[in-house]
Order: structure tokens, then C-alpha cells, then sequence
């Protein structure tokens, strides 16, 4: 399995003050790997993004062999310095729900094979930090991105959607710095 990088970059390459974050959307079929650099103003670059086509595969377990394996490398090259997946939703179909959390799970231990802490963001968290509305569509949320990190042409909606939750993260970062809070303080006590 092989990938392209959109912007050759090492660890050595990124600023001091920065930080390098990694978002996944997770899938069983592709799974979407967006990189990003924030700065300490709160500006984000564009790194890396792509798609990982698991459907070479001979079987579901080598589906996530290689997602385990191709993530691994990218995470060697890029060297990240945090984390963040999309959260499993709940599908009506049980066997894609099972499928979806096996393929989150490989990416998961990549993520932490690489000794990065990882923070987990429903979609509408996404699509709300991104968009502006958390029923914001793909469509929406990939020219955001792209608008955003000023990446030409349209992306592919998987890589979109990992450089979104990336961006959540930078977003909510910024936000627990100026606060003083944590995330799990935010929400409204009863």
C-alpha cells in the first residue's frame, strides 16, 4: 500500500512553536489521515493528508493489518505530537457498526504504539468547529477545509473529514488554553 504526500515534511521541519496534529475519520473500507500544523497564534498549516484504501485486502484482518502498517509509517514520517479520531456513532446496520469499531481500534493502537495521546471527537463537534453547525454536509465540510488550510481543488471526502477533525482539535486545544479547563468541565452541570 502506498500514499503521497501532499507536503514533504519531517518533524525537523516543523517550527518549535508549533504543533503537529494528526485527525482520523476511521473506516473499514478507507480510513481518512489529515496532518496539520497549528502555531501558536492558532494558525493552521496543511501537512498531509490522504486516504487509505483498505480494499486491496485479501480479508477483513488483513484490512486492518494494513491500516496498522500504513498509518505506522505515516505517523514515522510525520511525527505528530497529538492525536485525535472521530468518535464511533451508533449505525443501524450492526455488522458495519462492528466492522467501523475493529477498523477505530487498529488506529487506536497505531496512535498509541506511537506514544501519542489521543482525544476523541463526535461528528457534530466536527462539523460544528469546521462548518459552524454540527448538520453541517460532507460537501460543506470539505470546502471548509479546504478554505481553511488553503489546499487547492476538491478533496477526497475521507482525507477532508481527517484534516476536520484535525482542526477540532486545534480549536478545542486553543480553547482549554484559554480557559484554564479542561474539556470534560464544559458541559453544563444540571
Amino acid at each position: 500500500m502506498t500514499y503521497r504526500a501532499a507536503v514533504p515534511a519531517t518533524a525537523a521541519s516543523a517550527a518549535a512553536s508549533c504543533v503537529r496534529i494528526v485527525g482520523i475519520d476511521p473506516g473499514s473500507q478507507r480510513t481518512g489521515v489529515g496532518i496539520i500544523d497549528v502555531d501558536a497564534a492558532g494558525r493552521s498549516r496543511h501537512v498531509f493528508h490522504t486516504a487509505i484504501n483498505l480494499l486491496g485486502a485479501d480479508d477483513f484482518a488483513g484490512r486492518l493489518k494494513c491500516l496498522f502498517d500504513v498509518l505506522g509509517a505515516i505517523l514515522v514520517e510525520h511525527a505528530p505530537q497529538e492525536a485525535a479520531i472521530e468518535r464511533v456513532f451508533l449505525a443501524r446496520n450492526p455488522d458495519a457498526a462492528l466492522k467501523l469499531g475493529q477498523a477505530r481500534g487498529a488506529a487506536i493502537c497505531a496512535l498509541a504504539q506511537h506514544g501519542l495521546a489521543i482525544s476523541e471527537y463526535a461528528a457534530r463537534e466536527v462539523k460544528q468547529a469546521v462548518v459552524g453547525t454540527g448538520a453541517g454536509a460532507k460537501q460543506q465540510v470539505q470546502h471548509m477545509v479546504g478554505l481553511l488550510l488553503d489546499v487547492p481543488g476538491k478533496l477526497q471526502a475521507d482525507a477532508a473529514d481527517a484534516l476536520a477533525i484535525a482542526l477540532a482539535h486545534a480549536h478545542v486545544r486553543a480553547s482549554v488554553a484559554r480557559l484554564g479547563l479542561p474539556r470534560a468541565a464544559w458541559r453544563r452541570r444540571r
